[in-house]
């Protein structure tokens, strides 16, 4: 490798290098994980495990699913639980002029 004379260069070449190695160190330590990552999972399939399983990876929180509170007049197949966006269909009623205790369930 070649050395370079810092002091020859301009304060935005200084800069630029400052940016580029930054980058450079960032960018090597996320190979350098990812790699250690892949021979971990590698080893653990091997013994015939996954790597979550033998590092006790953080549990998925399932939500409990939430009971229906509104129906569509026109198909009361169609119900919508009153989270999120607003069915097109409960708008349109509101709009019409019902409320929305007209349409819960």
């Amino acid at each position: 490798m070649s050395a370079i004379d810092l002091n020859d260069l301009s304060l935005k070449e200084l800069k630029s290098l400052q940016a580029q190695i930054a980058k450079a160190i960032a960018t090597h330590e996320d190979r350098c994980r990812r790699q250690a990552l892949e021979d971990l999972e590698s080893r653990a399939r091997q013994m015939g495990f996954t790597l979550a399983e033998l590092v006790g990876g953080a549990p998925v929180r399932k939500r409990s699913a939430v009971p229906a509170q509104y129906a569509n007049p026109l198909d009361p197949a169609d119900t919508w639980s009153g989270r999120g966006r607003k069915p097109r269909w409960f708008l349109e009623a509101i709009a019409a002029g019902k409320s929305p205790d007209d349409l819960r369930i």
